[in-house]
């Protein structure tokens, strides 16, 4: 017992001595934090990993902040800058996992793949010494497995249809591009169609590649998709701006406690600041699709047309730790023309309550109606050239409201999809076409001008579905037939050219983009005036300002 009570005696001395040498300086918060790690350290229980038990407390204290700030590992931040960064090494192939089976869909030009003879339609067995077929592994899983550092060798084991052994290649990575725009083509005579998916290094370059390639087809007009944009780089949004606007126009401003102000007007004409232009938004489009719509919209320069956005109106600024990790950290808030903030309200600490909002809006009816939607009306502005009314506090909302249509989306669709039945089915019909649909068909326009077998592709697709376990639903394939079809056209198209084309096949049973293709067709019908950089007077909405 006496011994029992000397250890203690010693233990709480030690920390007396140790509670005493931080109370030499005044007790910060700082010192609080330190101690306590020590004492965890020290007199736990149990062996402490020190790495876990930091990250935990950094990831708790950035809890306490707002839903954005957050903290990621060495391998999640790889994972996270890779999209940003516009490449990554790799091997050069898009795939899909068909059952179980890594299939090629496309190799991309130039890649390392295409360069040893690897081609669409086969199936990687094995990753050095990681078998990738029959064990349903994970996207994430196979990317790891093929993707690695620039110059590093990978040894496939391929199997290619009509051939009855394994093809053994050697594969040296290298630096794979990662493109903003998903898809651009002509949707209509003289309207143009450009999607963006990502706000990332090399976006302001490749839409100005792409708006230069649909000029040289004739288009006159514009339609860019935000749709499920996330966001990104905010420099990216400031330099797609300034593709579209005059010289000296403004983009954004940025504000907080502890960061300068900066604004972000733009430095040189835009050479698209002539072309009428018709902005695609929905409810998952964030951030750097904010800062960009909010620019359009303030500045009387397009119509915005969907639903209202996520709501981000915070910067992060990254700050990396030497082992790779890195927090991203709320330094500002930013501010488009009007002088509204996007951001939609959160209460620190209740992360999870904020990333409800979008199933608040399903209930509320917002995605179906406009009468639905909350506007703050304690935070009103106008746009700068035209003074129509709009609102800060939440998102940007659209000069026409579009809302969710689910005509085509049967119980028996959703099962389709769910179970793989969709891509299986097109996987194997293009396996055993590919020679003919390729010697037939050289661009996707030729594709969806010329195919007919559509016939076929359905009755493979029925099949498929059935043998994976979703019984044919007569009433549930009629509603959802229309768009099936159309959606299958669009994966063979994606298969045999490239992945934006299957939105060529696709584009118009998304409600947004028919209203889109109708505004900027006939702007007089919704009393909208598609409006340019050199327009003395602009108008992008039916409302009149509150002086007339």
């Amino acid at each position: 017992m006496k011994k029992i009570l000397l250890i203690l005696t010693l233990a709480w001395g030690a920390m007396a001595a140790a509670y005493a040498q931080f109370m030499d300086d005044e007790f910060t918060p700082d010192m609080k934090l330190r101690m306590a790690n020590a004492i965890i350290e020290r007199y736990y229980v149990e062996d402490v990993n020190a790495d876990t038990v930091v990250e935990e407390a950094i990831k708790a204290m950035l809890k306490t902040l707002d839903p954005h700030s957050a903290y990621s590992n060495p391998e999640e931040t790889k994972e996270l800058n890779t999209p940003l960064e516009g490449k990554f090494s790799g091997i050069g192939i898009q795939f899909n996992m068909s059952t179980d089976t890594v299939y090629v869909i496309q190799t991309i030009s130039g890649g390392p793949s295409e360069k040893v003879g690897i081609r669409p339609g086969d199936r990687i067995i094995s990753a050095d010494d990681t078998i990738l077929a029959g064990r349903k592994l994970p996207n994430s899983r196979v990317m790891k497995a093929l993707r690695g550092d620039k110059g590093s060798r990978v040894r496939l084991k391929v199997k290619r249809s009509g051939v009855p052994e394994l093809i053994d290649f050697t594969v040296v990575r290298d630096d794979i591009p990662v493109y903003s725009v998903d898809a651009s083509f002509m949707v209509a005579p003289e309207v143009g169609y450009i999607a963006v998916t990502r706000f990332a290094e090399e976006t302001p370059n490749e839409v100005m590649k792409a708006v230069q390639k649909l000029k040289k087809q004739g288009m006159k007009r514009l339609i860019i998709d935000l749709n499920d944009n996330g966001g990104g780089y905010l420099g990216a949004a400031y330099g797609m701006a300034e593709l579209f606007l005059p010289k000296g126009t403004p983009v954004l401003s940025t504000r907080g406690l502890n960061s300068y102000p900066m604004e972000y007007d733009t430095e040189q004409a835009g050479p698209f600041q002539d072309i009428p232009l018709v902005v695609m938004v929905n409810q998952y489009s964030a951030s750097s699709s904010e800062i960009f719509a909010g620019a359009i919209q303030d500045n009387d320069r397009g119509v915005i047309v969907g639903r209202r956005t996520f709501g981000k109106g915070l910067v992060q600024r990254p700050f990396p730790f030497p082992d790779g990790s890195m927090i991203r950290l709320t330094t500002a808030r930013y501010y488009i023309p009007s002088g509204r903030c996007v951001q939609k309200p959160y209460e620190k600490g209740h992360t999870e309550e904020y990333y409800l909002d979008m199933l608040n809006r399903l209930n509320s009816g917002e995605l179906w109606s406009a009468d639905s939607v909350h506007l703050d009306s304690t935070q009103v502005y106008h746009t700068l050239r035209n003074h129509r009314t709009v609102y800060g506090g939440g998102g940007v909302m659209p000069d026409v409201f579009v809302p969710i249509d689910t005509t085509y989306f049967s119980p028996y669709y959703r099962d389709l999809v769910a179970k793989g039945s969709l891509n299986t089915a097109v996987l194997n019909y293009v396996d055993h076409n590919r020679k003919t649909l390729n010697k037939r068909y050289r661009t996707p326009e030729e594709f969806l001008n010329g195919f007919t077998d559509t016939a076929a592709l359905e009755k493979e697709l029925i099949a498929q579905g059935e043998k994976d376990g979703t019984p044919f639903d007569e009433e549930g394939w009629e509603r959802c037939r229309p768009y099936v079809t159309a959606a299958l056209r669009g994966l063979i198209l994606r298969d045999l050219f490239e992945d934006g084309a299957f939105s060529q096949a696709t584009l118009m049973f998304e409600p947004i983009a028919r209203e889109a293709l109708e505004i900027i067709n006939n702007p007089a019908r919704y009393n909208l005036l598609l409006t340019t950089g050199e327009d003395e007077k602009v108008r992008t909405a039916a409302e009149k300002p509150a002086s007339e």
